[in-house]
């Protein structure tokens, strides 16, 4: 994490197209998010309701970059695949 950023932690609200989330901070406030690259790297997926952590930069508090998915979020395994990680089978 660099200096400069700002730690905060929310919960995702939508799934947009890109892997892009819309999330809802702890104030309330509304901020535009997309993965790290270790997560999707490592495939982890993130649903409607997983609470995050994110960073911030201070010059554009409307976006944020996901860096962690927080342990007492809810595994999804029958979330659909939208835009991130490989596609199974159904076999």
């Amino acid at each position: 994490m660099a200096d400069d950023c700002i730690e905060v932690t929310g919960k995702v609200i939508a799934v947009l197209p890109g892997t892009m989330f819309r999330v809802e901070l702890e104030n309330g406030y509304h901020v535009l998010a997309h993965i790290s690259g270790k997560l999707r790297k490592n495939f982890i997926r993130l649903a409607v309701g997983d609470r995050v952590r994110m960073e911030m930069s201070p010059h554009d508090l409307e976006r944020a970059r996901i860096t962690f998915r927080l342990k007492n979020a809810v595994v999804h395994k029958n979330t659909p695949i939208h835009s991130f990680g490989p596609r199974r089978s159904s076999r």
